[in-house]
């Protein structure tokens, strides 16, 4: 998915990238984590969704902190001081006068005392997991031990790049292997992991805690209840010593909400950002949707063993995605043995569902699919409506092999030269009324 143009602002000698997106009546400085790279993040339909609604309530400004991305690498280390002038120059290269500012996890320390030093430039500050010291006191004894938190370091440095931390921030997708590749490219693209260890131990130096009581800007506390990566009672503390801040629980769930759970938090910030909170308009759009599944998945994972049985899985996968690819469909999900993709044509998805079973069986598996053509609701990457219901339906009617379609997608591939077999007239779980459907044949 493209993202907004990258352009270069400076601090100095420092280029830092940046971009601005929309044009709504108020600017928003997304201040982000070390793990960015903002071109990466537009890649991944959920994120950009989560952007684009930031978007339409104001301008977002996004940047990649020096030391990550495609600003310019570390010199020693910086101070918040120095990161400041960053967002400074960022600011003053969009043209903004004055901000909000949306901060999570490390970057949260820097945008705290960045609302203290210039109030003038903050129109409000929204804290989302983070923290004003990582390091255990007698004042904060929930914080990490020094020890503990050097050997999180080591792990963290051997393991980066392969997106393994994911299955802490976002445990939710952290077994869809498409979206672990990505994490790990991502974290590819932020930092090499030379720059880990330098970065990590920055950021346990940092303390903002005098700072608190000094922010008078409007504050919003973000936390998620259960947060196995930054404890929740860093947002109590927050929120008990900076002034007349609003704390926010939110409901367990992924510390990560670029991904998981993007519309909660948007929500949360729209209200406190412009003072209303209006719910999100579904784009609406006519697809014919196509769900296949191996049948007798768990029988056959039995049998071959969970090393056997993933890498056939992975096999097939593959091999759908590459059909999908040439028959212009589009994945929206994978369901663990099947896939979920939409067609902006039926005949396109008729043809796409055949070739699946036909190639598939050479594996050793058999699948079945089920289509249907209707008016779909796409909220980000995902899709839902009763045209969704009724393809599935239709999808678990179908045998080994079987391409079942609803009467309305045969009556709109006419003269493709398509044969079908009629099925009979079935109810659907949960879909008003009986529905014919119709297997194809040729």
């Amino acid at each position: 998915m493209d993202g907004p143009r990258t352009r270069y602002a400076l601090n100095g000698d420092i280029h830092l990238a940046y971009s601005v997106t929309g044009e709504g009546p108020l600017d928003i400085l997304y201040v982000p984590t070390w793990l960015q790279q903002m071109e990466a993040l537009w890649e991944e339909p959920a994120i950009a969704a989560f952007l684009r609604r930031i978007a339409r309530f104001g301008r977002l400004i996004m940047f990649d902190r020096r030391g990550s991305g495609m600003s310019d690498p570390l010199v020693g280390t910086p101070t918040l001081e120095e990161q400041m002038d960053d967002v400074l120059a960022v600011l003053d290269a969009a043209g903004s006068e004055r901000t909000g500012l949306f901060a999570q996890f490390e970057g949260g320390p820097m945008a705290m005392l960045f609302a203290a030093t210039y109030p003038e430039r903050t129109g409000a500050l929204a804290l989302y997991d983070t923290f004003a010291c990582t390091m255990r006191s007698e004042e904060l004894p929930w914080a990490s031990d020094p020890g503990v938190r050097e050997l999180g370091v080591d792990r963290l440095v051997e393991s980066w790049g392969t997106g393994e931390r994911m299955r802490a921030f976002a445990p939710s997708i952290a077994d869809d292997p498409e979206k672990l590749a990505w994490f790990g490219k991502l974290e590819r693209l932020a930092m090499s992991p030379g720059m880990v260890r330098p970065i990590m131990r920055l950021i346990g130096q940092w303390d903002v805690r005098a700072v608190l009581p000094s922010i008078q800007v409007p504050t919003l506390v973000l936390h998620r209840q259960d947060d196995p990566v930054i404890d929740p009672r860093h947002a109590e503390y927050l929120a008990a010593r900076i002034p007349n801040a609003r704390h926010v629980m939110l409901p367990p769930g992924d510390p990560l909400p670029l991904i998981a759970d993007g519309p909660l938090i948007v929500d949360e910030l729209e209200e406190f950002f412009t003072g209303a909170r209006r719910p999100q308009e579904p784009d609406r759009v006519l697809a014919t949707v196509m769900f296949t599944d191996i049948v007798d998945s768990t029988a056959r994972a039995a049998d071959l063993g969970d090393a056997r049985w993933r890498d056939l899985l992975e096999r097939h996968d593959t091999l759908v995605r590459a059909h999908l690819d040439r028959h212009r469909g589009r994945e929206v999900k994978s369901t663990g043995d099947g896939f979920l993709a939409t067609f902006d044509g039926p005949a396109r998805a008729i043809r796409c569902a055949c070739d699946i079973t036909v190639e598939v069986r050479r594996l050793g598996l058999d699948v079945r699919a089920g289509l249907h053509t209707g008016e779909l609701e796409v909220r980000g990457a995902d899709v839902a409506g009763m045209a969704v219901h009724i393809g599935a339906r239709i999808g678990s009617l179908a045998g080994a092999g079987e391409v079942l379609v609803s009467g309305t997608v045969k009556d709109l591939v006419v003269g493709s030269e398509l044969e079908f077999a009629d099925r009979g007239v079935h109810p659907l779980r949960g879909v008003p009324g009986e529905w014919r459907v119709f297997s194809v044949e040729s």
